[in-house]
């Protein structure tokens, strides 16, 4: 009978390369915003290639406790051969929460526009009996990536100020489209995930005649990438329909200076299609020459 042998102990060497892993060329950091108690946990990631003359591009992603990672080994991985993937090295920054968590309560607070309750009361994605949590604080949250962490950001990194890109995923993506309905010289590039569009259809409606009137404006050409997965079609939201929709209708701004995509991920419903969302909102905002 073969018997397992017992794992030989570690060598000091060995002994020396553990304890937690941690993602290389990144750092962390606590950043408070005005009128804020609890700060946010900032997460950043420096490609480890020498900057281009103008500086790297910059992604900023939403809801950073659970994205980062992903995010920072997808451009790490893929910006190593740009010629194969069309992925070319950024910084990437994340905004998060002071906990190990994936998901903050803040983030209704943080990712939306200031709602009334009739149509807070009305949204299908509540449990009966839950709380309408605190909502309204896209503007600040807004103003603290404009005025508090892009500086800092841009004061430790060599940045390109011309490729900035911001992603985000459900709640994060409609923060995406309103920043971008709103304040479209904020990003040159905006990655919206699943946005959750049901949350004020009629305000997004309305922000659309603004955004048509603003883009000549804008000097440089704007990008949004929608995505959504195949099995989110069956949520009471219409996360699917809304997204086709939305998409559907600001893809007419071409010609005023919106260049619009949309993609739906076969068999991947709200949660499952994060990677792939990922992977090419990465291709969508770092293609091209970055030199």
């Amino acid at each position: 009978m073969t018997r397992f042998q017992e794992a030989p102990s570690p060598s000091p060497d060995e002994e020396k390369g553990g304890g937690a892993y941690v993602l290389p060329g990144t750092e962390q950091f606590l950043l408070q915003a005005e009128g804020r108690q609890q700060p946010y946990r900032i997460m950043a990631a420096a490609p480890l290639q020498e900057p281009p003359p103008q500086g790297y591009p910059v992604m900023y992603v939403l809801d950073a406790n659970a994205l980062f990672g992903t995010v920072v080994e997808a451009m790490r991985v893929q910006s190593r051969r740009p010629e194969k993937t069309g992925v070319h090295p950024a910084v990437i920054v994340g905004i998060g929460y002071p906990h190990n968590e994936p998901f903050d309560p803040s983030r209704f607070y943080d990712f939306t526009m200031p709602t009334s309750l009739e149509v807070l009361s009305a949204l299908p994605v509540r449990r009966p009996g839950q709380e309408v949590p605190p909502t309204g604080g896209a503007d600040q949250f807004r103003s603290f990536m404009e005025h508090r962490l892009k500086p800092r950001i841009e004061q430790d990194y060599p940045i390109d100020r011309s490729r900035q890109s911001v992603i985000g995923h459900s709640l994060g993506g409609l923060f995406v489209l309103q920043t971008l309905l709103t304040q479209p010289h904020t990003f040159q590039t905006y990655i919206a995930g699943s946005p959750s569009i049901h949350w004020n259809k009629a305000m997004i409606a309305e922000q659309m005649k603004q955004l048509s009137a603003r883009l000549p404006l804008i000097s440089s050409r704007l990008n949004l990438l929608i995505t959504v997965g195949e099995l989110e079609r069956d949520h009471p939201s219409r996360m699917c329909d809304n997204a086709r929709e939305l998409y559907d209708r600001l893809a007419l701004l071409s010609f005023k200076g919106l260049n619009t995509g949309f993609h739906e991920f076969e068999g991947e419903g709200h949660v499952t299609v994060l990677p792939g969302m990922v992977s090419r909102g990465l291709r969508f905002a770092l293609g091209g020459p970055s030199s």
